[in-house]
């Protein structure tokens, strides 16, 4: 694998492959929480919106330029980043890499297309608050972020998109898709130093340089976004809508992408407590074992300045407080005992599976590269993040357990 960084700081990862599929993605180190002095959610309407049309193709082409080829061009958005990607045959890697370079820098927005599209996401919106086990989360965030900008709903509002304009639109991007916003990443079967050269090639036919030497996040103003720490917030609220289950969630902050140690356990912690495993401790007792929910998972997500950890279940109304006495119980039991050596190593073992069996998927593999140069501005190998892993203990499980889910800041919210 290589990596680099280009004069204006765009940077970008290269890791060969055995696979005749090629994989390449565009992060831009944008979302919802950049939001400020825009519609609430423009940055997911930009990545439903950036296809419809660029200064050289329609949207008609956009949408059949890979598709002919047998490959797939698609996007997603978070409270942190835009990305566009796209897979396709080896031998179509370089459209597709100057396929997202076009979409980035010179889409046209057609105020018809936006129209349209507004429907579109409209429906999304409502079929989010359709679906309790998704809108609770959406509002526990909002909650929980109250007056910080990860509060803001990443589809935004009905209201707010249909304010939305093209102008608006263009100004966002322009604004914020910037080289050292960017980092690009590939997946393929190629000598990586001379697809570096075309890499180079590509950016500075869309992004010609400034001239300005070594800018880069911490440098430039305009890259950089500025730390505003969360303030807890704590509750405990019941939302009734004539549910005929229950869907309930119990979380606070949790460590940030930058707090090494703390989120390395917290991550074990979360895969030990509600991991996709079946023998996962909340799993295997309140779904195997006695049938009381129909899903349960514990989610850590990691942010620029914190993170947050959920317990999310879906049960009937009958089975929500056995849930939660299992729940508490659980909590105290990890937060007064370490755990011992066989289960710790266990649990380890489980972890290193479950990552090696992702990354092995090269889509997974461009996409975690394109957030880890964004985040840390390298890539960590795999021997690295074993080690983390067994670096691990059992009192720093326990450590993180306590500060997480803490009964005195942990909030609980409950849609029935």
């Amino acid at each position: 694998m290589i990596t680099g960084r280009t004069a204006d700081g765009l940077q970008y990862g290269i890791k060969r492959s055995n696979s005749p599929v090629a994989y390449c993605a565009l992060s831009i180190s944008c979302g919802t929480r950049d939001e400020e002095g825009y519609h609430d959610g423009i940055a997911h309407f930009v990545e439903h919106t950036i296809f419809k049309g660029t200064e050289k193709k329609s949207s008609t082409t956009i949408n059949s330029y890979l598709d002919k080829l047998g490959g797939e061009l698609n996007a997603y958005t978070t409270k942190e980043e835009i990305v566009f990607h796209a897979t396709v045959l080896k031998e179509d890697l370089r459209k597709a890499a100057s396929l997202l370079f076009e979409l980035a820098t010179s889409a046209t927005f057609p105020a018809e297309e936006i129209q349209i599209e507004k429907g579109v996401v409209i429906d999304e919106i409502a079929s989010y608050k359709d679906t309790p086990s998704d809108d609770i989360y959406d509002r526990f965030e909002e909650m929980l972020f109250e007056g910080h900008p990860l509060s803001g709903q990443i589809l935004g509002t009905p209201t707010s998109v249909r304010k939305i304009t093209s102008a608006e639109l263009k100004r966002f991007t322009q604004e914020k898709f910037i080289p050292c916003r960017m980092a690009f990443t590939v997946v393929a079967d190629f000598d990586e130093r001379k697809l570096e050269k075309d890499i180079l090639k590509l950016v500075e036919k869309y992004l010609p340089s400034t001239g300005e030497q070594g800018l880069s996040w911490e440098k430039d103003p305009a890259c950089r976004r500025t730390p505003q720490l969360p303030k807890p917030q704590v509750f405990d609220r019941t939302i009734r809508q004539k549910n005929h289950q229950v869907n309930c969630i119990i979380g606070n902050l949790a460590p940030s992408l930058y707090e090494e140690e703390e989120r390395m356990a917290a991550i074990l912690m979360s895969n030990i407590l509600g991991g996709p495993a079946a023998n996962s401790v909340l799993n295997s007792v309140l779904r195997e074992k006695n049938g009381w929910v129909y899903g349960v998972e514990c989610n850590y997500t990691q942010y620029s300045d914190t993170g947050i950890m959920v317990i999310w279940l879906g049960c009937d109304k009958e089975n929500l407080e056995p849930c939660m006495k299992f729940i508490r119980k659980e909590l105290k039991k990890m937060m007064d005992t370490p755990l011992s050596e066989r289960k710790l190593k266990a649990a380890k073992k489980q972890l290193l599976g479950q990552l090696a069996i992702s990354s092995d998927n090269g889509e997974t593999q461009c996409l975690s590269m394109g957030k880890s140069l964004l985040s840390y501005a390298h890539i960590a190998d795999d021997d690295s993040i074993r080690k983390k892993i067994e670096a691990i203990t059992a009192v720093q499980i326990q450590e993180v357990c306590r500060k997480v889910f803490n009964p005195e800041t942990t909030s609980r919210l409950i849609l029935e």
